[in-house]
């Protein structure tokens, strides 16, 4: 897993250019909570920039006709003055967080735990793993929590290869982005 380094370059897939976060319009229930996206995989960003474009098409913010997303891409300042937490590899610890942060009001330690990060980072539970994170959260390999259970969910997910996530959660970490510049993605 990579780390938050100086100068990095991270990617955002979206289906308008971002050139300034704003954390009010980013969702809630997200893998790490409320806070603005990104990834090392290029990738990564245009299929969510597909994913939701779709979305923002289907509630009626873009014309139906649209043919692009966009992904920007930010360098990332001053690391240094940020406090930022780091999930090494896709275990307990990280699984328990996505579902704490899902809404479901488990694990809720874990969300007092992040909030005192300006950057979370880990592996991302993207829409190929979330088959397998709601059948553990509806218990549906037994009971969320015990080691097993948590073992035997992490098994299933590891094959899917998952690409990197950062999230920043606060005002301080967002204003350490720098706008680089957006692409086009096409839809189709």
């Amino acid at each position: 897993m990579k780390q938050l380094e100086e100068g990095m370059i991270l990617y955002h897939g979206s289906y308008c250019i971002v050139e300034i976060p704003d954390l009010n319009r980013c969702a809630k229930y997200k893998d790490f909570g409320q806070g603005f996206y990104l990834t090392t995989s290029k990738e990564q960003a245009k299929n969510f920039a597909k994913i939701t474009a779709a979305k923002a098409k289907a509630r009626g913010l873009i014309p139906a006709s649209e043919e692009f997303g966009y992904v920007s891409f930010f360098r990332v300042n001053d690391v240094q003055e940020l406090k930022t937490f780091g999930f090494k590899t896709a275990d307990k610890e990280w699984l328990h967080c996505i579902v704490a942060h899902r809404g479901n009001e488990c694990f809720l330690e874990k969300q007092d735990e992040m909030k005192l990060f300006d950057v979370v980072s880990g592996k991302i539970a993207n829409d190929d793993t979330n088959r397998t994170i709601a059948a553990y959260m509806d218990n549906l390999y037994g009971p969320m929590g015990k080691e097993s259970v948590d073992d035997y969910c992490i098994s299933l997910l590891l094959p899917e290869k998952l690409q990197d996530q950062f999230c920043f959660r606060t005002d301080k970490g967002v204003s350490k982005l720098q706008f680089l510049k957006s692409e086009k993605v096409a839809l189709f």
